[in-house]
């Protein structure tokens, strides 16, 4: 009896054990039951174990209801997910729940009740319901007689299982993007002509991609002889639609896990994984991945390179609308044609096309004629040229850039300045942006509290605000009104500039990688190349604070910042904390100058003419139109940065000086400023420093950039003081000038050899007259920054 009972109570405790383990996992949801959001363990999981289905986080404070892959196992959020029920409006994380109702509706409900999603199967005379993940990965709502009221299966997102159909009322949509989950802009679908289509349906513009739209559908292998309408991807990697689309994944035959996925850059893939594997493509739609339309936006080409992926670029004389969103496009740098009479000329990018929004198919055409076509017509962009036919472009849409494409694209720009819009490279790009997440911000209900406690911490709260004015107004007081020293303070840079903000060090740590991918530096300190919280690409320049430090941050601080013209850097923030001075600019893609002099692809000659001009604008503005009077006092190569397309800006303020108007012939220094090579003989002289020692530093520039000579490089070296250096180049040229006669003589014994003759004879010509007056030993003979751009611009017109 003994051993009968101790058995009797040995089956009861396994059965127990067993259910207690086992009790975790959750197969059925049933009626007047939920799953919450606030419980990881609210699962529900197939059979298999190979799907499970709950709120899946999406960002921060935001769920949505998803059937991921759990099998083989992975980790929330980077398991793979299939299904979602409110994709486009997320909940929050805390008090959701997924509910089935005793009338049989399936409801999620947010936080303070709103139902944002629902199955729509409520009833009053509806019998018992459960819900329950399949094997297959449909998640199944059921009555009590086992027949199917809601599945998932019937509304998918952007992915299709085996055994699922596709067909006309339920469309595969694409995500966002990778890490954003809301509804995209690409669609797989079945269209009135009974084909199976990718659409892009973006913001603005819809158009369809695949198959190609220049095919007839027997050219693409379609039929649209059908009235079924329906696709299905079977378990061995099989794809039969109603059109005759067919396919037989790379590793037909295995019954491993896989999915039909629209992704979100547009491409529609097979994805398969064994047991325990990775996903990996076992088939695609298009291999080309730059056929999709909409990816890089307007007036912009996609390229592609295997190794590297997709990137985008801006077309000749149009620039990014967005750093850091490409499907924005680029904006054109010119008014509209129609708005001006401004003459026109053509730049040609090869192996390019623009898909659609032609003004018309125009078979033998010549060349010329094809011009002469597109210039006719004001709202012509550019025209495409190939086999004789012409097709004038109205909109630069669906851009695609590639070796394999035939013809090019020649683009309609002003003839003024035309030498700025230069052919973009054709290089990858990447966008160091992280991924948006969605913010959820919610005012949660308040318990209840004791109203004598209320009112105490109320009256509390208001005396220690009233205690903080008081001191805060002390302080200010005592503060204005103590006595100057000798340098500023960091304190007061809480009254500084606005239009920029103040970045914290570990903020910077992290946006420079911890101060890892250096791109310049110099006797002031280290620059380093970040991307801010913002997405944006910046450089990051870490002061010296050994090297009086915080006056040249002061320095820069005030001059910068107060400061706005294109051919000036632009000042985004800083950061003045403890020991730490650092400054944040806008990040230049090519550089400085000095570097591209001495690179092994050269500036030809008709950008150091633009950065010319654009850094002697720069220069005026700081001498003349600004609201203060600014030195830059160390103009040169190094502190000419070029975005990219070359445009220049003025860099580096470390040195600045600024001075009210009334003190412009009146000015003093305490030490000597500038680099060697680059100083105006007052600086040796100790005369008064005016202006024109900026205009002297950037004759010298001009010379540098004409001959390819540095004023310090190993061909200067002689003994005694600055000045006598700075004077073998300017009188190197001056000699040369007067000795050879002939105008072309001289210029081709100065002029850079590295441009190869390419050079406009009388633009050299005109340079090095402007440099010779700027670099002349009478400041007062030396003309302003501002004659100067009128001199070089004048040289420039007569070409227009």
């Amino acid at each position: 009896m003994n051993a009968m009972g101790n058995s009797h109570l040995l089956l009861v405790f396994s059965l127990f054990l067993s259910f207690s383990f086992t009790s975790s996992v959750r197969l059925t949801l049933h009626e007047d039951s939920s799953l919450s959001v606030g419980n990881a363990d609210d699962v529900l999981t197939s059979n298999d174990g190979v799907f499970s289905a709950g709120f899946f986080p999406i960002g921060q404070n935001a769920y949505c209801f998803a059937i991921w892959f759990s099998e083989p196992s992975c980790t929330i959020p980077d398991c793979t997910v299939v299904w979602m029920a409110n994709r486009d409006e997320p909940v929050n994380g805390r008090s959701s729940k997924l509910s089935l109702r005793k009338n049989g509706d399936l409801q999620l409900i947010d936080t303070g009740g709103a139902v944002v999603w629902s199955s729509k199967t409520g009833s009053s005379s509806r019998s018992s319901t459960n819900l329950q993940l399949l094997n297959t990965g449909n998640l199944v709502l059921r009555d009590d007689k086992h027949a199917t009221l809601w599945q998932s299966f019937d509304s998918p997102t952007n992915t299709l299982l085996p055994e699922q159909k596709l067909i006309p009322s339920t469309p595969l949509i694409s995500s966002r993007s990778k890490n954003n989950f809301s509804s995209g802009y690409y669609i797989l679908y079945f269209d009135n002509d009974n084909l199976l289509h990718l659409l892009f349906s973006g913001p603005k513009i819809k158009s369809v991609y695949w198959p190609d739209p220049w095919l007839n559908s027997w050219e693409a292998g379609r039929t649209t002889y059908n009235d079924s309408r329906v696709a299905v991807l079977d378990h061995y990697g099989n794809f039969i639609s109603s059109d005759n689309l067919t396919f037989l994944t790379a590793d037909y035959g295995a019954k491993i896990q896989r999915r039909l996925t629209v992704d979100h850059d547009g491409n529609l893939r097979v994805y398969s994984r064994p047991d325990g594997g990775e996903w990996t493509v076992s088939w695609q739609a298009n291999p080309d991945p730059c056929t999709a339309h909409g990816i890089c936006g307007p007036n912009s080409l996609c390229t592609y390179h295997p190794s590297e992926g997709r990137s985008c670029i801006c077309a000749p004389g149009y620039e990014w609308e967005n750093l850091y969103d490409w499907t924005q496009g680029c904006k054109p740098k010119f008014n509209s044609f129609c708005d001006s009479k401004v003459k026109t000329e053509f730049v040609e990018l090869p192996h390019s096309d623009f898909y659609g929004y032609d003004k018309g198919f125009f078979p033998n055409y010549t060349l010329e004629m094809c011009k002469k076509l597109c210039l006719d017509l004001c709202n012509c962009l550019g025209f495409q040229y190939k086999f004789t036919n012409c097709y004038p472009k109205l909109l630069l849409l669906n851009g695609h850039y590639s070796p394999g494409v035939d013809g090019g694209i020649h683009f309609k720009l002003p003839k003024f300045n035309l030498s700025s819009y230069y052919l973009p490279k054709i290089e990858h790009a990447t966008l160091q942006c992280p991924a948006k997440e969605i913010m959820l911000h919610w005012t949660y209900p308040k318990r209840p509290e004791n109203s004598k406690v209320e009112t105490l911490l109320i009256f509390t709260g208001a005396t220690a605000g009233w205690e903080a004015i008081m001191v805060l107004m002390v302080w200010c007081f005592l503060y204005k009104t103590r006595p100057e020293t000798g340098g500023a303070h960091i304190e007061g840079y809480c009254a500084g500039p606005t239009g920029f903000r103040r970045f914290t060090y570990d903020e910077l740590k992290k946006a420079t990688w911890n101060f890892s991918k250096e791109i310049g530096r110099g006797s002031g300190g280290v620059v380093y190349k970040a991307v801010l919280l913002d997405c944006r690409v910046a450089a990051v320049k870490q002061l010296n604070a050994a090297n009086q430090g915080e006056n040249e941050f002061l320095a820069e601080m005030s001059t910068i910042g107060n400061l706005h013209h294109m051919n000036l850097i632009d000042m985004w923030g800083y950061c003045a904390e403890g020991k730490h001075r650092l400054l944040i600019y806008e990040f230049m893609e090519h550089g400085s100058l000095a570097e591209n002099l001495s690179s092994p692809t050269e500036l030809d000659w008709s950008k150091r003419f633009e950065i010319a001009i654009g850094s002697a604008r720069g220069l005026a503005y700081l001498h003349e139109e600004c609201l203060e009077w600014v030195l830059h006092c160390d103009v040169k190569p190094q502190n000419i940065l070029l975005d990219s397309t070359y445009q220049p800006k003025v860099a580096d303020f470390g040195l600045s000086k600024i001075l009210r108007r009334e003190d412009l012939m009146n000015s003093s220094f305490s030490k000597i400023r500038g680099t060697r090579g680059y100083m105006a003989p007052e600086w040796i002289y100790n005369c008064p420093i005016t202006s024109k020692v900026d205009v002297y530093s950037y004759g010298i520039v001009l010379l540098e950039m004409v001959t390819g000579r540095s004023p310090t490089g190993e061909h200067d070296k002689i003994k005694g003081g600055h000045a006598q250096e700075k004077k073998i180049l300017t009188s190197w040229v001056r000699e040369k000038k007067r000795l050879s006669v002939p105008k072309q003589t001289w210029i081709e014994e100065i002029v850079d050899p590295r441009l190869r003759g390419e050079y406009d004879l009388k633009k050299i010509e005109i340079l090095v007259e402007v440099a010779l007056k700027c670099v002349d030993e009478d400041r007062d003979t030396r003309p302003t920054m501002r004659q100067v751009v009128e001199m070089l611009q004048c040289c420039e017109d007569e070409d227009v």
